[in-house]
């Protein structure tokens, strides 16, 4: 299900899955195929790893890199969730095709999956 949440984004970000929702910065985003197909994989990755343990290992990461880099922005950019969903986010078909646990393949850093 989407929804549009005007107030609950900061600065650039436009979309926000929190399983089973996909939140949207304005109702124009509905039709951006790439942000929610990008959105999508995020909803499938929360599932696989039936949802709470998702959150509890996507700010894991976070923080980790956070560190690794000193650099917030350069964390969230490289990790493994993000990765795999920018990579793949133009790819419609990706879904059908893609396996379980992805994201694992892009959790190294500076490895390009």
């Amino acid at each position: 299900m989407i929804l549009v949440f005007r107030h609950f984004f900061y600065k650039n970000y436009v979309g926000l899955s929190l399983w089973p929702f996909i939140f949207l910065k304005d109702d124009t985003l509905k039709s951006d195929a790439t942000l929610i197909n990008h959105e999508k994989i995020h909803l499938r990755q929360q599932l696989e790893l039936l949802v709470i343990p998702f959150y509890f290992l996507y700010v894991l990461e976070w923080l980790l890199k956070t560190i690794w880099y000193l650099d917030s922005y350069k964390a969230y950019q490289n990790l493994s969730f993000e990765r795999e969903a920018y990579a793949n986010e133009q790819n419609e078909q990706y879904l059908q095709k893609r396996k379980a646990f992805s994201f694992m393949k892009y959790l190294w850093l500076g490895k390009k999956a």
